[in-house]
């Protein structure tokens, strides 16, 4: 089959011809239809994540068909079009015993912990605990546009941040997972702040539902535009970039009794950044981090979707081959672009409308 394949980090992806994917005992082989690229995959690429092991393929916001299945599966059949939460966990922890999936300590990440989806094939584990079926009124390239930014973005706002109708939530960075955050926070009746530095992703942001945005690059202090703007500070802020600057003015930019959600990943040099707990104490503050949506969440996603309130196909920008993912995946960090990228193209044949 196809794959998109790096050697090391940092080391350039190459298209080739490797071994199609046999299922484990619990998990299932999926036939890729459009997988997502993701800001997860540069960081995976970079070195990042302690789970890859080079030579890897990246990809996990993936949308498919079973065509092989373990024996041990019970709840799957071949033929069935599915997606999967970005993190599956295992089932049988404390964690996932609790509904906690998106933490379990066993957990499986495609692209990370094992070959991803930038391939004509994949192969999932844990299946019975972490596919959903994809309804059929979403199609494919929206399904991969939900795997990791969407999904992310809700938990983040709906589950961690409990965002409520008529709130000020502030989002700080305006790429993939952002954008989403505005479009989730805005179909839930808030009204939201966008911070970023480039102009066209705040242009997007104010698109699809922004109020009020922010260029961090002409503001000399963020976090008191933000207050003013939400007279008096956001009742929940998300940073979803993930740096130093971002963090802090998002804690920062809060009114009293505020929330802020960690959604950017902070790795190497700012895995440990400092933020003003001065304010986390004299305003009792709550500091919360989102990793991920499980699979017995997805219903309440596609709800938002099915009854009109939310369209994450407004987000995808563009739908590329599979060697054109390449190029854009090594682009991510100049962040180039707006929205989101998916492929849809593998090399098999098929045609947009089959997707």
């Amino acid at each position: 089959m196809n794959a998109l394949v790096y050697d090391d980090f940092d080391a350039p992806l190459t298209l080739r011809t490797v071994s199609r994917p046999t299922p484990t005992p619990r998990g299932v082989v999926l036939e890729v239809l459009a997988c997502g690229v993701c800001r997860s995959d540069w960081h995976g690429w970079k070195g990042h994540d302690p789970m890859i092991t080079p030579p890897n393929v990246p990809g996990h916001e993936v949308v498919g068909i079973v065509t092989a299945v373990g024996d041990r599966v019970e709840e799957w059949s071949e033929g069935e079009r599915v997606t999967v939460p970005f993190v599956g966990g295992c089932g049988t922890c404390a964690q996932c015993r609790a509904g906690q999936h998106q933490v379990c300590p066993h957990q499986f990440q495609p692209g990370f912990s094992a070959p991803g989806a930038f391939a004509e094939y994949v192969g999932i584990d844990y299946a019975d605990e972490n596919l959903v079926r994809l309804p059929g009124s979403i199609d494919a390239v929206t399904g991969a546009s939900l795997g990791c930014r969407f999904a992310t973005a809700f938990r983040a706002v709906v589950d961690q941040g409990a965002v409520r109708s008529g709130e000020w939530v502030a989002v700080h960075g305006c790429g993939g997972v952002g954008l989403s955050a505005v479009m989730i926070a805005r179909a839930a009746g808030a009204r939201v702040v966008a911070v970023d530095i480039a102009d066209p992703a705040l242009a997007l942001a104010d698109e699809v539902g922004a109020s009020r945005t922010i260029n961090a690059d002409d503001t000399e202090d963020v976090a008191a535009a933000v207050r003013e703007a939400t007279r008096g500070g956001a009742h929940l802020s998300l940073d979803a970039l993930g740096s130093p600057d971002t963090c802090r003015n998002s804690v920062a930019n809060l009114r009293t009794h505020g929330r802020h959600v960690q959604v950017g990943l902070l790795v190497g040099e700012h895995a440990r950044t400092a933020i003003p707990f001065d304010r986390v104490v004299a305003d009792e503050l709550e500091v919360r981090g989102a990793h991920g949506l499980q699979a017995h969440r997805y219903p309440a996603l596609f709800n938002m979707i099915e009854t009109g309130r939310l369209h994450p196909r407004q987000l995808v920008r563009q739908t590329i081959s599979l060697p054109e993912a390449a190029d854009r995946l090594q682009q991510m960090g100049d962040f180039a672009g707006t929205g989101i990228a998916v492929i849809d193209d593998f090399g098999g044949g098929r045609t947009q409308a089959e997707v």
